[in-house]
């Protein structure tokens, strides 16, 4: 399963105006609940839950929300470009201003890690990063995220 399969070009939201870490979850919450038929309220719960648990924010600027919804039959992602970075409580206590958020069946088991691990992977990359900060519209952060991740995977 490559990145390509977890997110399409409605997936992305390319200059997100937010100023707190809630703001930044609903908003992703809402999209998501456009593109899963699952209900915003349900997944920002499942988001905030997650968080509770320890802070998604993976450093460098860039976060990495997620959590498992009951009614979903595959793994769906939301890429989103903060206008202004917010604070995500990050180990290096920088700011995210890139997140890519991951919902998963409560089934998805090792599929949801290996997903996981796959945009960990894409977004530790600084030069994939810059990239994504330079972009101007969601077609290209689109094209950025997947054609960069399908040429890591060869």
């Amino acid at each position: 399963m490559g990145i390509i399969d977890l997110i399409t070009p409605q997936s992305i939201i390319p200059n997100l105006h937010a100023t707190s870490k809630k703001q930044v979850l609903q908003a992703l919450s809402h999209r998501a609940a456009e593109i899963t038929q699952e209900h915003e309220r349900t997944i920002f719960e499942v988001l905030l839950a997650r968080e509770r648990l320890g802070t998604t924010g993976v450093g460098a600027g860039v976060a990495i929300p997620h959590g498992k919804l009951p009614g979903l039959d595959r793994i769906f992602g939301v890429f989103a470009r903060l206008d202004s970075p917010v604070d995500f409580e990050a180990l290096d206590d920088q700011p995210a201003d890139l997140l890519f958020l991951l919902l998963a069946p409560e089934s998805a088991g090792a599929d949801h890690l290996k997903a996981l691990a796959r945009v960990s992977r894409l977004l530790r990359d600084k030069e994939t990063c810059d990239k994504l900060r330079g972009a101007e519209t969601a077609e290209v952060l689109y094209f950025l995220l997947t054609e960069t991740a399908a040429s890591h995977a060869a």
